[in-house]
């Protein structure tokens, strides 16, 4: 396991924009899941270690951005055209070892390691 520190959570309006980042010690396989009040966590957007292939639920599709600096060891989420729907916590999460450069992972009890959440909140 590792450590990941998320941030960039926060209040915005609908149809806002938000990113948010994950730090990450090395180059895994990423994801971002999300959880809202009174129901199961989903999956929201993941990508490969080399940033080469991405993935999104539906939902999010065409509003959602994930990317990666691996010069930084970050992973972001960019956010745009938030809906009140959205409003969840946030957390990023990460599959340590060694894996091929394309493959991405959308199920959670694929990851290993798990930042602590933020709290994205959009209003009508």
């Amino acid at each position: 396991q590792v450590q990941l520190v998320e941030s960039g959570g926060g209040l915005v309006q609908a149809g806002g924009s938000l990113r948010l980042s994950c730090a990450v010690s090395n180059r895994y396989p990423m994801g971002w899941f999300r959880q809202a009040p009174g129901k199961e966590r989903e999956f929201v957007a993941a990508i490969s270690w080399s940033g080469s292939t991405r993935g999104y639920t539906d939902s999010v599709k065409g509003r959602f951005t994930i990317s990666r600096d691996n010069a930084k060891n970050t992973v972001y989420l960019q956010m745009d055209n938030l809906k009140p729907e959205d409003t969840a916590v946030y957390s990023c999460a990460a599959k340590t070892g060694i894996y091929s450069s394309v493959y991405y992972y959308q199920r959670a009890n694929e990851y290993d390691s798990w930042g602590q959440g933020t709290q994205v909140t959009v209003s009508l």
